[in-house]
């Protein structure tokens, strides 16, 4: 059983704590400039001290691993900025790109992702997904740090989106509500396969749709309607959708 020392563990309220730190730093619209922004220094501090407990798990120095995650900003920052730009563009419902990053779940989700993200890919363990189990708890949005996604991304609404670990999203995508992108096998010894879809560019998923599979491939510039169940690839320029039958009928009035 591979388990951390005893103590060798950091503070999972001082990863949220750096978390809404990160995300106020970036964006301090987030909280509506009320939270006061840290300083770089500060913010290298707090991350060096959730580090040294974990130190002996890192493939390069801690010194090193912040320096790289703080070089990143400039590009997260960016990134964020095109998604929160192609929610406002393609939501009829908001009114202003500060509305979509004070208070839409999906960009706060994705906001958290790309932090948490830029951390994995620096082989750092436990932090990030903690990062986005901390989105998950708030915004009802489990996107796996270890996803690949594009920007600019969209998701609206949001409740009960999952994104597996594998999962690779490309550029102008969109998600609705209740969509997963998921395994067909949840079998450990599969824990190093590419075990979640492919989503190609220009691709939008409407609500409760659930694509399965390593193997699966949305092509680009498709259409998933709501309530689809796909485990298998399509082509580009593809439309999707559940056939299903709605009967109504008149009540017997008194």
């Amino acid at each position: 059983m591979l388990r951390f020392h005893k103590g060798n563990l950091p503070s999972k309220r001082g990863i949220s704590l750096f978390t809404q730190d990160m995300a106020v730093k970036l964006f301090p619209e987030v909280e509506g400039y009320s939270r006061r922004v840290k300083s770089d220094r500060r913010l290298r501090k707090d991350l060096n001290k959730l580090l040294r407990p974990i130190k002996n798990r890192l493939d390069r120095d801690t010194d090193e691993v912040i320096d790289q995650f703080f070089g990143n900003i400039g590009s997260i920052k960016s990134a964020l900025e095109s998604d929160a730009d192609f929610i406002f563009e393609n939501d009829p419902a908001s009114t202003s790109v500060d509305e979509v990053i004070m208070s839409y779940p999906g960009f706060y989700a994705i906001l958290v992702y790309r932090i948490a993200n830029s951390l994995a890919r620096l082989n750092v363990p436990l932090i990030p997904r903690i990062m986005t189990e901390y989105a998950h708890s708030k915004m009802g949005i489990d996107i796996h740090p270890k996803a690949t996604i594009d920007s600019p991304f969209f998701i609206d609404h949001g409740t009960g989106i999952v994104i597996g670990e594998t999962a690779i999203i490309g550029k102008r995508v969109q998600l609705y509500q209740g969509v997963t992108i998921g395994a067909l096998s949840v079998k450990k010894e599969l824990c190093d396969t590419k075990r979640h879809p492919t989503i190609e560019d220009n691709v939008i998923i409407y609500a409760g749709s659930t694509i399965l599979g390593g193997e699966t491939v949305l092509g680009h510039d498709s259409i998933i309607g709501g309530n689809v169940w796909l485990t298998e690839s399509i082509p580009p320029f593809s439309l999707v959708y559940h056939q299903h039958e709605i009967k109504i009928r008149q009540k017997r009035g008194s």
